[in-house]
């Protein structure tokens, strides 16, 4: 049960629950409790040979549906612009290149919050963001990104930067108020550090221009670091390594055909 929760990136006792509402909902025992732990029952083994059936089914008449629309559908990812860089330039190529009748919009949404509400809304198909997001949402973990960081040339830092350093350190944060904000807030939290906000700017996009002429330091990703290389900036590891998960997430129901074509690409990207 441990396990599993884990992999779900739910709670144990969400998960426990969940398997207790399904027994009461079928009125069966799926699973036989002992000291040790829990055993499928044949009862168990029997429902879920069924509802795989069931599932394959309906994932062939949306493959079905999805051959017989001549345009080849839509796809809308939401994705926060901290990930919209690694989004279009590694996994829309590869998705495009594979289904090029499908059109594909982002959703630009306002950090992981924002994923969030776009999938509930139906905004979006699917979304891409870090976690963990809420347990009402399925998420697949596709890429492990390390957080360094950017900072102009002359700085008295150490290759690998311990968080203590970030006391007092000029920084380039977004605007408070703002969801990305309130991530970097918790992080500073967690580590217990206050630096210093040199320049609060909503667009991203600018950060590296803006720590060049602020002297001021910016939290990046290793994946897009050789901007800042490019900038004439230095990038440091955090000491120990700082990463983030980030991961594919939908509702809890049957992805349409190009939604799930979406999420294969990515996973076989991850693989790779």
């Amino acid at each position: 049960m441990t396990d599993a929760a884990r992999s779900l990136y739910i709670a144990q006792p969400a998960l426990s629950r969940a398997i207790r509402d399904l027994e009461r909902e079928l009125g069966m025992t799926l699973f036989a409790r002992s000291g040790r732990g829990v055993v499928v029952t044949a009862q168990g083994r029997r429902v879920v040979k069924l509802a795989k059936e069931a599932l394959d089914a309906v994932h062939e008449i949306e493959a079905l549906a999805t051959q017989t629309h001549s345009g080849g559908g839509e796809l809308r990812v939401a994705s926060p612009p901290s990930l919209e860089a690694g989004l279009a330039g590694r996994l829309l190529p590869a998705y495009v290149a594979e289904h090029p009748g499908v059109r594909v919009q982002i959703v630009r949404c306002d950090g992981r919050d924002g994923v969030v509400n776009a999938i509930r809304e139906q905004r979006a198909d699917v979304g891409l963001t870090d976690l963990p997001v809420p347990a009402d949402l399925v998420s697949h973990p596709v890429e492990r990104q390390e957080i360094v960081l950017v900072s102009p040339p002359g700085l008295d830092l150490p290759e690998s930067v311990p968080m203590t350093r970030l006391n007092g350190l000029r920084l380039v944060l977004p605007p408070p108020g703002s969801a990305r904000r309130k991530e970097f807030d918790q992080l500073f939290a967690t580590f217990g550090v206050r630096p210093v906000v040199a320049v609060e700017a909503d667009e991203r996009g600018g950060w590296l221009a803006t720590a060049r002429t602020a002297s001021a330091s910016v939290l990046w990703h290793r994946g897009t670091s050789d901007q800042a290389v490019r900038a004439g900036l230095v990038v440091r590891s955090f000491d120990p390594p700082l990463r983030r998960v980030v991961a594919v997430v939908h509702t809890r129901r049957r992805l349409a055909g190009a939604a799930q074509d979406f999420l294969n690409v990515a996973e076989h990207a991850s693989a790779v």
